[in-house]
């Protein structure tokens, strides 16, 4: 497909999209799926077609929408799924399918009052989609809704480009890893295009495992086109042909999508060999994981694609010059991959415009816990935690009162409430003693134990140990057993102190990150909640 052929289908599609008077879009993400939007697809087409809508309500299954819930307390409210309505930008909760006639018949009239969102409220207001700029527009089974959004167009301009022009311009963005580290993509890029050997690897790491963190499942099943066309893009860039994403089995509807928007691609002429009628090819593959967080480590993930047993090795040597099959492989996460098309498209010197110094861009982050919205947010850099808990997030529920923000997930802390005037931002996380991670953020109110938040996340740290190294298969266990003694009312000052110590040593002989970071919880809520072990220590001392 030559960019003259995209831009004619772009044209055809926005076209023939303009000539429906009405388009129902419904939510198909993770949440919404659960609650049945299957049949609401199905019920609104039937009502759609009842009615007489022909060619003028056009009805489609798209992507998450960002808002999962409004808790606001109370008795439990109904379950349904979240429908917007176009051209009005009507955004419909909680609808089920037998609400579709009612919804029908209401096109071009007065809306559902009661079923009616207010997109006027700040969880929509306060956002920067770039990442998530066309999820919930489009259909991910459908490559021409993604072409008519402006799909492509990126990677066939980056195609007209030399590799170390588009490399240049993503240095440029400033735009910093996702998956956690933040380490520099421009330079990481520029690294595995300097490695010796005309054999490459481009890889997505997708394998999201930390609990309540659901960013890059959101993408990937509502926008895998433009995950693809960002990695394509990087192959260009660092001369690859053979990519892979890694996702673990635990999202099959991301798998599925991914497959179906690969075949599409390759039919289109958009990936495979020949792109674009020019002598570059790619092509991609999907590999599954069985769910080991340890996956996650780089190392570990390559591992796994090459056959092996997920488990880390040593760096160096670093997979930009030794990775996938002993070759220079580059990795990224789903949420980098997916801020290249718009760095192409606008330039790098837009995205590093926004966001902060040294933290540029945005960020998504998967919102939960302890906080009247939830979902899937997207936010510039430098953006406070009170403005996303309170602002965004519309505040804690049933009138309590915020203690704490878990970030960065079994590797990140717990940040007080006195500190939500913190930036977002990479330096001012780990300052705290957490990490942005890959964007989980959990509120918790100000009936959470912090001594059993500790207790939980070292919990899982445990079991998803690989069992390699000594420190991390053998010291997440203990600090496990310290935990439960103290949560249980039976610690002593000396178990405080050689969980202290054990968190030192853990972190600081662990082979991977796993281990490294396994004790970052504790440390973090015995740096700002050390009262309540000492509470835990007393009590069981006058017991």
């Amino acid at each position: 497909m030559t960019p003259a052929q995209l831009a004619q289908l772009a044209a055809a599609e926005r076209s023939a999209a303009a000539a429906v008077r009405h388009e129902v879009a419904v939510c198909t993400g993770g949440s919404c799926g659960s609650a049945g939007a299957a049949a609401v697809v199905e019920a609104l087409a039937r009502e759609a077609g009842a009615v007489g809508g022909g060619g003028n309500i056009r009805v489609k299954g798209v992507g998450c929408l960002g808002l999962c819930r409004q808790q606001r307390g109370g008795p439990p409210e109904r379950v349904g799924v979240l429908v917007r309505v176009a051209p009005e930008n009507h955004l419909y909760a909680d609808i089920t399918a037998e609400d579709a006639p009612r919804l029908v018949r209401s096109l071009g009239r007065a809306p559902l009052l009661e079923r009616l969102v207010d997109t006027g409220q700040a969880f929509f207001t306060r956002q920067r989609r770039i990442v998530l700029e066309t999820c919930g527009r489009v259909d991910p089974a459908r490559i021409e809704d993604y072409i008519a959004a402006g799909g492509y167009a990126a990677l066939l301009k980056a195609l007209e480009r030399p590799p170390t022009e588009v490399i240049a311009e993503v240095t440029r963005s400033g735009l910093r890893g996702r998956g956690g580290a933040g380490y520099p993509t421009g330079l990481k890029w520029s690294t595995v295009a300097k490695a010796r050997g005309s054999e490459k690897y481009v890889v997505c790491n997708a394998d999201e495992g930390d609990p309540g963190a659901f960013m890059d499942r959101t993408v990937l099943e509502g926008d895998p086109h433009r995950v693809l066309e960002g990695m394509a893009i990087a192959a260009w860039a660092v001369g690859a042909r053979h990519g892979y994403i890694y996702c673990r089995a635990e999202y099959p509807q991301a798998i599925a999508r991914l497959r179906t928007a690969i075949r599409q691609a390759e039919g289109h002429g958009l990936l495979g060999p020949a792109i674009a009628d020019t002598p570059f090819g790619f092509r991609v593959e999907v590999r599954v994981g069985a769910g080991a967080f340890v996956c996650g480590e780089e190392t570990a993930l390559l591992a796994s694609i090459e056959g092996g047993r997920g488990t880390p090795r040593p760096r160096p040597p670093y997979p930009a010059e030794h990775g996938l099959f002993g070759k220079p492989t580059l990795i990224n996460n789903v949420e980098t991959f997916a801020n290249i098309p718009a760095i192409v498209r606008e330039g790098g010197a837009w995205l590093a415009a926004i966001g902060t110094d040294k933290s540029k861009g945005t960020k998504v982050f998967s919102l939960a816990g302890h906080v009247v919205n939830t979902g899937v947010i997207e936010v510039p850099m430098g953006i406070t935690l009170r403005e996303i808990v309170f602002e965004i997030g519309g505040g804690i529920p049933n009138g309590r009162q915020c203690k704490a923000v878990q970030t960065g997930g079994p590797s990140g802390g717990c940040i007080p409430a006195s500190h939500l005037d913190t930036p977002v931002d990479y330096e001012s996380l780990v300052g705290l003693g957490s990490i942005m991670g890959s964007g989980g953020m959990i509120v918790m109110d100000d009936s959470t134990s912090m001594v059993e938040v500790a207790r939980f996340f070292m919990g899982f740290s445990m079991k998803e140990s690989c069992g390699k190294c000594v420190p991390c298969r053998v010291g997440t266990v203990h600090m496990h057993e310290l935990l439960s003694r103290i949560a249980g009312g039976r610690g002593t000052a000396r178990d405080l102190a050689l969980l202290e110590e054990l968190c030192d040593m853990v972190r600081q002989t662990s082979l991977c990150g796993l281990g490294m970071a396994a004790p970052s919880p504790v440390l973090s809520t015995l740096r700002w909640f050390r009262d309540e072990y000492e509470a835990r220590l007393l009590a069981a001392a006058e017991g």
